[in-house]
Formats: C-alpha cells, structure tokens, sequence
C-alpha cells in the first residue's frame, strides 16, 4: 500500500487561508491512455483514493460496489471510482471520457481517463485535446500492443509533449527490471518515429500504489521520480506564456452605451495596458486601455487567463476575431493542409461541405482532397478516397473566408479544429492546421466592372438555378426540357444542365461512388452559380441524392437564386418506368451505388416547390413551375 497524501493542515487551521492557497495553484490537466485492460481506471481511481479525494460515502459506496461487481474479491476495486456507466462496469471497460477532479498541497489536477478499445478512438481524441500531459499505461505482461501506438501516435499528433510510460501491472511479473527494460526499449523505438523522444518510463502496480505516492519496496533497482511527484512538478505553465499575444474574442461586453470591451481567454502571451494590438482578420489596430476582471483591472494578463480588454479606439471587433500582437501578427488564409481525424460512423467524401470550429470562429469549410491516409500502427501512408470512422489522413482543407490562425504545433487554439455536420451539427472530425496552401496567395478576386445586376438587367430579367432533383426516372429530363421550352418561348435566356449530358464532358471523369457523386453536385453547383451571374435563367436535372450537396448549391448562391424542385416519384413507379433499363440492371447487381436500390436518396426537407408526378403529367409539371417562378419570384427587374 503506498503512502496516503495527507490533505494541508491549514482546513482544519485556517480555512481561508485554505481556500486563498487553492485558488493560487497550477492546474494540471492529464489523460490517460493505452490498451484494454491495462489499468487506465484503476491508475485513476488510486490516484483520487492517495489523495483524500473521496468523500466518506463515496468510500462506502466505493467499497460496497466493489463487493457486488468489483474485480478484487473483497477489496476495493479503484476502476469503479471512474466507470461509471453501467455498460462500463458490466463488461470491466471505458467506454465514455471520465473527468475526475483531484489536488495535492501543490496542485490542481483534471484527469481524464479515455477509452481503449479502438472503436472509441474518437473519446481518446476528445480527452486528448485539452490535455497538458499524457500518462500511457502498458500492462507488463503484454507489452506494447496495437492501441499502445495508436494512443502514442494520437498523443504526439495532439501536441502533448509531457509524456509518462506507466508500466503497469509489475507486481504480476514479480517486478522483474529486465521485463521492464524491454517494454521501455521496445516503446523508445517507436516513439523515436513519432517525434515522442523525451518521456518519463515508470514501473507501477495501479492497484497496489506502489510508486504512486510513494516509492515501491519491491523495486529497489528503480531510481526515478515516483508518479505523483512527477505530475505535481511538471512545468507546462511558461512555453505558452512566452509566445507572441493570441486572444480570440469570444464575447462583445457591452452592458451600456459607456463601456465595450472584447472577452476571451488568452490563448498564448501577455498583455498589459498600452500594448498595441490588431485585430484579425480585419487588420484594424488600436492600443489595450485597460484589462477588466473582477474585483479590479489588472497590470497585466497572461495565457490562460479569461479577461475583457477595451481598447483606446472605436474599431470593429466581432465574435470570432482574434486580438493579437500588432508587432507579431498571426497569418490570416482560407486554404490549408491539415491533419484530420474522422470521427463519425458515416466516411468523409472528398467536397462535401460542412462547418469548421476554430477557436470562437465557425465558418463554411470542405475538404478538396485526401492526400493520404495514415496507418498509424505502421506509420505507413496510404492512398485513399474517403476516411473511416477513427481514421486519420492528411488533406487539403478549403474555407469560404478566410480565418486568423497559427499551426497547431505552434498554437492548438489557433490551429486546432472540429468539423460539424451541417444538417444535425454532428461533430464528424477533428483536426489540426499544419500550414496555409501557396496557392491561396497567388489567387485573388478580380475585380470586373460587369456585374451580375447589370448582366441581368440587359436581359430584362433575374439568373436563377431551378434544380430539379428525384430519382432516376421520375421525370426531371422531361419535365426541365419542357421548362426551358416554355421560358424560351417566353423570351426568357436560359440554360439546360442535364445529369447525363455534363458526364460527357465536364464530369467525364466521374464514376457513381458517393465521393464521385459529391463531386459531380459541386461542380455543376460552380458551373450554375457561373451561369446566375451571367444572368441566366439555370435549369438543373440531377438525382443529386444527398441533403448537404444540394444545401453546398444553395448556399453558394444568393438568396433567392436557388429554386429547389422536388419531382417526387415513388420508388416503385419509378422503377417501373425504367426507360433506360438502371433499374433492371442495379437489380442484378450489375450496376452499384444505385440510387434507391444500394444507396440512399435523402428527399428534399422544405423544397420551394413539389411536384407529384403521380396525379399531374408531365406538361402539367412544367406550367406549374413556369407559373410558380413568373408569379411568385417577381423576375422582372
């Protein structure tokens, strides 16, 4: 049994005094992580038990739970102070992030104990992101196993430097310094690959404490820092403290006409009244008047801290900007390469569009390529179209404006990312900045004299895009030619994008698996919203199956310009019609990611217009279309 911490005599003393010093201490937050089994909850469970973090019942609650589902017989089972879900204590595992709370005489600690089987690698990303250090637990009658490195590698690809090798279990091999020497040299090979060169091996028994809170008697031959001391003394404070000013704004304070003032937590640096500062992604500068907190202003601030600034001018700052040092700017670009970790059950595809999170920023974002794939047992690189769930790849990231931001290896707040699904606001990936594309800086608007009014009112009328979408053979060909007959007919200029004819040419290069599809929505969404500043009237026919692509097409455009029109066809007299036979052929599984038989078409949610085309024809659908856009869109200009 190792040594128990004994909570500062001061509680009993002088509670305020008490109260005053734990304020004032360094917070430490830690993850947790390594294989099934090894000992993560346990390690965790001992710790809050050293140090006098359970309450009185608790305990009792502790020691009764361990006797009814415990794995220890009659003694305290410490992995039951962490899994809590039932599920968890069922099968033994983590399955949920755990945060637990604890603190020693020097420290404050938020330990988050993460999951080890490889389906919950996403939980381990998400414990990972906030933490300063890393403890990676190895049991020493395995060895280094498959989730050992994946963990690793996750560890060093999140910028946590502070890393303990927790040898776990070394009561089981009769703490044999030859059983751990080989773990720890096996372990160093790998990590001299993954840049996680410098880490602290520790021989440990979870269960028993032993150099936990005090040294272990069975291991004389070891003669580094026990666990505890080790947390209590790592430096993680000074390295962000020392960076350049980074503040992103996360809140515009203005409780009367008399005060404004920009709220956020420093993400790296200092600040003191006076520093001259800019505001990204604007570029305004101004000088920091004053930094307000509660109960008064302060001389100066520091990463880490959350302070409201005002400023001696009058200059625009919004939600999502970033103050930073005049003097030693940020970079401000809308293209990136990123590293991605996939952490939804659906694949990513190439081009479709969804929400970026960076720091107090969200913006339209899409990932334009898949430069590889990561094998992060082997380190090897592999080709890939889309990434499943818990994978991880190196991409091309494109935004629709661009963003203030540093490498995540130089600033995980300014580089640091969460894809969110546009539809549910999903949470589908994490991610890190590695550095803005060249190309974004030899690309700029031109500006054109032209415009899109002038083009328009030329041709006496508003561009639209009236996208027709439904399942193969319902109708859209027929019914978008009969449309741009009558418009023509009209006098209106129009144009006709048909799903088979741009595979001709312009998407030739397609084939039908979702990500081609994706891309095929794109570039005929780019194409369309080309034609609406020519001042054209677009007619679009296309399955385009997927919500979120027709949304990217929508989106591009202005609003009202997009006309979404759902011919809608049941899925049997669809295929019953069968013109071109796709049916049959998907049927005999001749033809694959056929929509409606073996991939999904997601029916419009809110279209302006609906069209059954089991109780109107044909020439029916297109009048009502042309009497809808001339009617109730007031396309005169």
């Amino acid at each position: 049994m190792g040594k128990i911490y004994k909570p500062s005599d001061l509680i009993a003393q002088d509670i305020d005094a008490y109260l005053v010093a734990h304020k004032h201490k360094s917070l430490l937050r830690l993850i947790t992580c390594g294989s099934v089994d090894d000992g993560k909850s346990t390690l965790i469970g001992r710790l809050l038990y050293d140090s006098k973090t359970i309450f009185e019942d608790q305990l009792a609650s502790l020691e009764a739970d361990s006797r009814r589902v415990g794995t220890q017989g009659q003694n305290i089972d410490f992995a039951l102070l962490v899994d809590g879900l039932a599920a968890e204590r069922e099968q033994g595992i983590t399955i949920d992030v755990a945060y637990r709370f604890f603190s020693t005489d020097k420290r404050k600690f938020i330990v988050a104990d993460t999951p080890g089987h490889e389906q919950y690698t996403r939980n381990m990303v998400t414990g990972a992101s906030t933490a300063d250090a890393a403890v990676i637990l190895i049991d020493a009658r395995k060895g280094v196993l498959t989730q050992t490195r994946r963990h690793s590698y996750l560890v060093s690809l999140l910028g946590i430097r502070h890393v303990v090798l927790a040898v776990n279990k070394m009561d089981l091999v009769g703490w044999d310094q030859g059983v751990f020497d080989a773990i720890v040299a096996d372990y160093r090979a790998f990590a001299d690959q993954i840049g996680l060169s410098v880490f602290t091996p520790i021989p440990i028994s979870g269960l028993g404490g032993d150099n936990m809170a005090s040294k272990s008697a069975p291991a004389p031959w070891y003669d580094g820092p026990i666990l505890m001391d080790w947390l209590e003394d790592v430096q993680v404070e000074a390295v962000d403290q020392a960076k350049p000013f980074r503040m992103p704004v996360q809140w515009v304070n203005r409780p009367n006409l008399d005060f404004r003032g920009f709220s956020g937590l420093i993400a790296s640096g200092a600040v003191k009244p006076g520093d001259r500062v800019k505001a990204l992604p604007s570029g305004r500068e101004s000088r920091v008047a004053r930094i307000v907190v509660q109960p008064s202003d302060l001389d100066r601030a520091v990463a880490g801290q959350s302070v409201t600034l005002t400023l001696e001018d009058e200059i625009d700052v919004s939600r999502g900007d970033v103050l930073v040092a005049a003097d030693d700017p940020c970079a401000v670009a809308g293209q990136f390469e990123a590293t991605l970790v996939w952490m939804d059950d659906d694949p990513l595809p190439p081009g479709r569009a969804y929400l970026l999170k960076i720091g107090t920023r969200t913006v339209g974002a899409s990932v334009t390529e898949i430069k590889h794939r990561v094998n992060v047992n082997t380190l090897e690189h592999t080709a890939a179209k889309r990434l499943e769930l818990n994978e991880i790849g190196l991409v091309n990231l494109s935004l629709d404006q661009p963003i203030p931001f540093e490498a995540y290896a130089d600033n995980r707040e300014l580089g640091g990312f969460i894809l969110i699904d546009r539809l549910n606001n999903r949470t589908v990936g994490a991610g890190l900045l590695n550095f803005a594309l060249r190309r974004a800086d030899n690309i700029h608007w031109q500006h054109t004299d032209v415009d899109k009014a002038s083009r328009g009112a030329l041709k006496g009328q508003r561009g639209r895009v009236v996208w027709l979408t439904g399942l193969s053979g319902a109708g859209k060909s027929t019914i978008a030619n009969l449309v741009e007959k009558r418009l023509h007919a009209l006098g209106r200029h129009t144009y006709l994008l048909d799903g088979d004819n741009v595979r001709h040419g312009l998407n030739k290069d397609l084939g039908f698996t979702e990500e081609d599809r994706v891309e095929n929505i794109r570039r005929v969404a780019e194409v369309a919203k080309l034609m609406v500043d020519a001042g054209l009237i677009v007619l679009t026919a296309f399955i385009s199956p997927f919500r979120a692509e027709r949304r990217l097409a929508r989106e591009i455009l202005a609003d009202g310009e997009f006309v979404e029109v759902f011919v809608d066809t049941p899925l049997a007299v669809a295929e019953a019609r069968d013109v071109k036979g796709l049916y049959k052929k998907a049927r005999a599984g001749d033809l694959k990611n056929f929509t409606g038989i073996d991939s999904p078409y997601e029916a419009p949610e809110a279209p302006e217009l609906r069209i059954d085309t089991t109780t109107i024809d044909p020439i029916q659908a297109a009048e009502r279309i042309v009497a809808w856009l001339e009617g109730e869109l007031d396309y005169e200009i």
